[in-house]
């Protein structure tokens, strides 16, 4: 289907980042606006196909608010600004970043082909909405992915029209692509991408592109398609970025130590706080061993929780993010009255193949999520929903969770005793000393059992020292 504006743009300008969600994934927050042109080629339709070249694994789609320039611009100020724009509409920055080393920083290859940038499919009379309250929301297959509003632009709308005035004259029919919000990522063939734009009262209507395999393979006379770990990060955003995980041996040997024992060994190193306090197990006699993601709740303040509670919101966005191993963990300000977690996503966070959660605020649906067989351990349970207590603010950051510093990537051990954190680089040695220490405990134990008293026994003295030398060479 022809895109909506009718005769081809002289140009189409994209900017590199905008929303502070993006700009978070990204980790960097630039001090001014930077963009690049793709070409008015590139321009397609609600229908079109999104056509991914032969040899391409790294399709990526990137839900947008694009401006349609109505007046010529030049060198105009911000107050002015608005009135150069006549209409609003959605688009898809649409690339294959198996290209991008190519051209870097250009993104030509990467971003013009033919068909990368559909827009519409209807168009919002600018004069009509508020450039501050509009919504832009993404969907893969039908599951919302992106969604952010324009409140909290880096780069108002006018900020950018009026930047770009000032060397470049904007001429009528001309697209801005005003950045995308966090979410975007990877689509492969027969994905359905749809983005839409909405002021509350107004609607684009869903631009809809499905992405096709390209039939004819891209000839070899030029940069042709190259990926790596990194490429693929990159390209896949937080859920798909390298995270600190545990060797199957590590986490094996974990899991046959206590946290009685691993919290003793980190005490002799100093470490002194590393006990998630408050929390125990959903399910009698669970066990839990795994790497930590996390997920900041701030306290509720209405006006926020409306515009970050909703959609895609960070706690869903934390459940979606969740690697094989990994552990969700909650910082809720050890604020028990109002459930942080339900069946639902617990049920979502076992599926994507987490192995625990962990939160010191309440849960919700306690009998069913203790059903699911996922470790979960919890401040107390509570049926109130998340909107009593807690706006669900960002993921992937340090956290405070029951009274412990949590980074990302950081290893957690939980048990009957409750959940402890384990430094990475220290978890090696932790393991080995806390064998050491746990072998010594079972031959203490068995002493005691047959009556022997404690004094030089526990803790090991010199006089029983070559005793357990021999028990240990036995085997024991």
């Amino acid at each position: 289907m022809p895109h909506p504006l009718g005769n081809r743009p002289s140009k189409v300008i994209a900017v590199h980042l905008n929303f502070p969600s993006r700009a978070k994934e990204r980790g960097r927050i630039p001090a001014e606006p930077s963009y690049f042109l793709k070409p008015p080629s590139s321009l397609a339709g609600t229908g079109d196909p999104l056509t991914r070249p032969a040899g391409c694994e790294l399709m990526t789609f990137e839900g947008e608010i694009a401006l349609v320039v109505g007046e010529r611009a030049h060198r105009v100020t911000p107050d002015e600004a608005w009135r150069h724009v006549a209409w609003v509409t959605a688009a898809n920055d649409a690339g294959v970043h198996d290209l991008r080393y190519a051209d870097r920083g250009s993104n030509l290859r990467s971003k013009g082909s033919d068909g990368f940038t559909p827009i519409g499919p209807r168009l919002l009379d600018a004069r009509e909405v508020d450039p501050t309250a509009l919504r832009v929301r993404t969907w893969v297959n039908g599951q919302v992915v992106q969604d952010d509003t324009t409140d909290t632009l880096l780069f108002p709308f006018a900020t950018l029209i009026a930047d770009l005035s000032r060397l470049a004259t904007l001429e009528p029919g001309d697209v801005i692509l005003t950045g995308t919000p966090a979410g975007a990522s990877v689509a492969a063939p027969g994905d359905v991408v749809e983005v839409e734009v909405t002021d509350g009262s107004r609607s684009t209507g869903r631009l809809s592109n499905t992405v096709a395999e390209s039939g004819e393979p891209l000839a070899d006379w030029g940069a042709m398609p190259r990926v790596d770990d990194a490429v693929r990060a990159d390209a896949w955003g937080p859920s798909h970025r390298p995270e600190p995980a545990l060797d199957a041996a590590t986490a094996e040997a974990l899991r046959g130590l206590s946290t009685a024992t691993l919290s003793s060994q980190m005490r002799k190193r100093g470490l002194q706080h590393m006990s998630i306090d408050g929390v125990h197990p959903a399910a009698p006699g669970a066990t839990m061993v795994g790497t930590a993601h996390t997920l900041r709740y701030l306290p509720l303040r209405e006006d926020l929780f409306k515009v970050r509670g909703g959609g895609m919101n960070a706690q869903k966005r934390a459940v979606e993010e969740l690697r094989p191993g990994q552990i969700l963990v909650m910082d809720a300000r050890r604020d028990g009255s109002s459930g942080t977690i339900g069946d639902i996503l617990a049920l979502r966070a076992q599926k994507r193949g987490a192995a625990g959660v962990v939160t010191d605020g309440g849960l919700r649906d306690s009998t069913a999520v203790a059903a699911l067989g996922l470790p979960v351990f919890h401040a107390g349970a509570h049926p109130a929903v998340l909107g009593r207590r807690h706006v669900p603010w960002d993921t992937g950051v340090p956290i405070a969770c029951g009274g412990a510093l949590v980074q990302p990537g950081d290893v957690l051990v939980g048990d009957a005793d409750g959940v402890v954190v384990l430094p990475p680089d220290l978890v090696a040695d932790l393991v080995a000393d806390s064998i050491e220490q746990e072998a010594q405990e079972r031959f203490i134990a068995e002493r005691v059992a047959e009556g022997e008293p404690i004094d030089g026994l526990y803790p090991l003295g010199p006089r029983w020292r070559p005793v357990y030398e021999d028990w240990r060479r036995e085997g024991r």
